[in-house]
């Protein structure tokens, strides 16, 4: 009888196993921060970025005010909690192009994808990958400058998500 219900216990659990959902992370972003004047306000984003939990290691572009943040294996870190850290350095994003694993982004015909529990919504055709990996570019408010906000509200006004400014939905476009 204990045989039987351990059995019965261990099928349980590898079926609840295997119906969990896989989420992918986001491996890489790249940031381009804008009201930089000097290093110093570099140094404030890249102190702030490098704060966060989850992050490996991140590069910085004084020419073109890029920062480029890379996470350990296991990051939920996600396009929100960067843009929060650009913003408590007193600065904004000006463009996020995130980097991730091909492996789960397959959309179900609704165009969305779920990544660690926030919905990114494709603007555009199926992710386009390059060994393993699939470059999107976030266009919600606050990921893009606001004169490019206004111009893309018009652009994407038959996407009813779109102007609804929800902190864990993501419009997103493949990138090359």
């Amino acid at each position: 009888m204990k045989n039987l219900n351990l059995k019965s216990i261990s099928i349980a659990c590898l079926v609840l196993m295997t119906s969990i959902q896989s989420y992918s992370q986001i491996s890489k972003a790249e940031i381009m921060a804008t009201g930089l004047t000097c290093s110093m306000c570099s140094n404030a984003i890249n102190k702030q970025l490098k704060a966060m939990d989850g992050v490996d290691s991140v590069s910085t572009d004084l020419n073109t005010n890029t920062f480029t943040v890379y996470f350990k294996k296991e990051s939920k870190i996600m396009p929100k909690m960067l843009k929060e850290g650009v913003e408590k350095a007193g600065f904004f994003i000006g463009s996020l192009v995130i980097t991730m694993p091909s492996e789960h982004l397959k959309t179900e015909g609704n165009k969305t994808i779920l990544v660690n529990g926030s919905t990114f919504v494709l603007l555009n055709e199926e992710p386009k990958n390059s060994a393993g990996e699939t470059k999107v570019r976030v266009f919600d408010k606050g990921y893009v400058t606001q004169k490019e906000y206004k111009k893309l509200l018009k652009t994407f006004s038959k996407i009813a998500s779109y102007p609804l400014d929800s902190e864990d939905d993501y419009h997103i476009k493949s990138v090359l």
